[in-house]
């Protein structure tokens, strides 16, 4: 039975997930496959490669640094996480991302993406930590106007959380029985529509797809929420999630609210342990 493993999307609210996955890298947890929306994927990718602690450890790091994220970095290069920075520079010179652990890791290793021509879920495989893998995860997580289309794999893509923020159905499909879903959003939590509808069309009017995703995304999200919590309830599904909101912005310069989520993460993951072993072990 294929034992998976869920990450939903969330920006600096994946550093819940981080602490939670740096947890079962510590206590050898292992799955056949992870899929990763978004953040899922960012900081997921450091699960292949075997190296807890990395996801917290650079992002602190560069919590404050303009090469790295914020309003300098959109303005001066379309995107608010700068990408040649965060996805080339840092895992090549900063901080090493292990391309040898990834590769040789039989582990299965899939992304999440919206493309924009159509507004519909793509999901990749990435096999090889090179090049063309960390333009499929920035493409994941590349939010919608503060970032630009990513072209990769002859597709026109942007944040995978608009499309399928948790995509268990998708792993599902190809045949994880047993899955371990961590969500970065407590269960009492309902997505509201966006307030601000004539923005997101005029500031997404090349991309009308990307407007209705984003525009009808509360709706998706709370399918996708309701799937999950139906398939927990029958015990297809181990659910990870918050207890409450993890009040961090989607771009934080905060090194102490960085540990804090990531160590709620930490906390729950091993409260958790033993539960997560045993359902894996079944």
């Amino acid at each position: 039975m294929k034992k998976g493993l869920v990450l939903e999307g969330g920006a600096m609210r994946g550093l819940f997930t981080a602490g939670i996955l740096d947890v079962l890298m510590e206590h050898d947890v292992n799955f056949d496959g992870l899929v990763g929306t978004s953040a899922g994927a960012a900081f997921g990718c450091n699960y292949k490669s075997r190296q807890p602690g990395r996801a917290l450890r650079y992002n602190k790091r560069f919590a404050r640094d303009a090469r790295y994220s914020g309003w300098w970095s959109w303005l001066t290069t379309g995107n608010v996480f700068n990408a040649e920075f965060c996805y080339h520079t840092v895992p090549r010179s900063y901080d090493y991302f292990d391309v040898e652990a990834f590769d040789a890791n039989p582990m299965e290793f899939h992304v999440v993406c919206t493309d924009v021509t159509n507004g519909q879920a793509v999901y990749h495989r990435c096999d090889k930590a090179n090049d063309e893998c960390y333009e499929w995860i920035r493409a994941s997580s590349s939010l919608p106007i503060v970032s630009r289309v990513v072209h990769v794999g002859g597709r026109q893509l942007l944040d995978g959380g608009m499309a399928d923020n948790v995509a268990l159905r998708y792993f599902q499909e190809l045949g994880y029985a047993r899955n371990v879903v961590i969500l970065t959003r407590p269960a009492t939590y309902v997505k509201q529509p966006l307030g601000y509808n004539g923005l997101v069309r005029l500031a997404m009017w090349r991309y009308p797809h990307v407007a209705h995703a984003m525009l009808t995304r509360h709706k998706v999200y709370r399918s996708q929420i309701a799937y999950v919590a139906a398939e927990e309830q029958a015990g297809r599904a181990l659910v990870l999630r918050p207890d409450e909101e993890l009040n961090i912005p989607h771009v934080c310069h905060d090194a102490e609210a960085m540990q804090r989520v990531y160590d709620v993460g930490r906390d729950m993951g091993l409260r958790r342990l033993n539960e997560i072993q045993a359902y894996l072990e079944r």
